[in-house]
Parts: structure tokens; C-alpha cells; sequence
């Protein structure tokens, strides 16, 4: 999706609920691929396989973290590899982030993730161009 019109809050349209994060939050019509294991130690963080593979709708983006509505439960507290694409950036960040919450709800499952700052991911620039959404916003 290249829908890139982000604002504060949360959309109408899109799944609603409580979340603790003080940061303010964009909304946008962005995708995540979140890897469901952890990856081995020596894998390229770039890379995610496919078969473990789970592509998530973003309700809403902060620096440090995103909501996301799955169409499969996460365990809350596990370390994994996400792909970002936020539309108007040319590349997909590559993050590593952890599980804070899950829950069912209508929509699938709402899941709270929070950005970990780690060598060999895309940390700096995602921090960079949340930054830049923010200022634009």
C-alpha cells in the first residue's frame, strides 16, 4: 500500500482500543510482515522468511512502537524481525521488535509492539523518518 496521508490519533475506520504509549501516534494505511520465530542468530535481519511470515495491517505508529491488527496471536514478550513499509519510503525497514500485548478482538488481533534499538536493523532511519512524519503531520 503507498497510502502515506498520516495523522495524530486514531482513524474511524480502523480498529480501536486502550494502549499505555505516551508518544504521539500517526495513523496510516501501512504494512508490517512480522517473523513468527525468532531468527537464528547468524541470519540476515533483512531477510524473513516467507513461510514464517505473518502480514499485519498498522493501525497506528509512535517512535518507539506500533499497533497492529493480525490474523494470528503473538506471544506477548517474544523478541522478533518485522519488515515496515510506511509508503512513501522507497525500502522497507527492517526492525526487531518485542510482543508488550495481544488481545481478540473483531477485527483479529490487536497487538502492541515495541521498536527495540538493535545492531544491523533499520533503527536509526526508522526514528529518522518517524521524525520527519511527525514534523509534516
Amino acid at each position: 500500500m503507498t497510502d502515506d496521508n498520516y495523522q495524530f490519533g486514531t482513524a474511524q475506520a480502523l480498529p480501536r482500543g486502550k494502549d499505555k504509549r505516551e508518544d504521539y501516534r500517526l495513523t496510516a494505511r501501512a504494512r508490517a510482515w512480522i517473523q513468527r520465530e525468532s531468527p537464528e542468530p547468524e541470519s540476515d535481519p533483512s531477510e524473513l522468511a516467507d513461510e514464517l511470515t505473518l502480514e499485519c495491517q498498522i493501525r497506528d505508529i509512535s517512535a518507539r512502537g506500533l499497533s497492529l491488527v493480525t490474523a494470528e496471536p503473538l506471544s506477548v514478550n517474544s523478541l522478533l524481525m518485522a519488515k515496515v513499509s510506511l509508503g512513501h519510503q522507497a525500502k522497507a525497514f527492517a526492525l526487531m521488535v518485542e510482543v508488550m500485548w495481544c488481545r481478540r478482538a473483531e477485527e483479529g488481533n490487536l497487538v502492541g509492539i515495541r521498536v527495540l534499538e538493535s545492531d544491523d536493523t533499520d533503527y536509526l532511519d526508522w526514528m529518522d523518518a518517524v521524525a520527519t512524519a511527525l514534523s509534516e503531520g
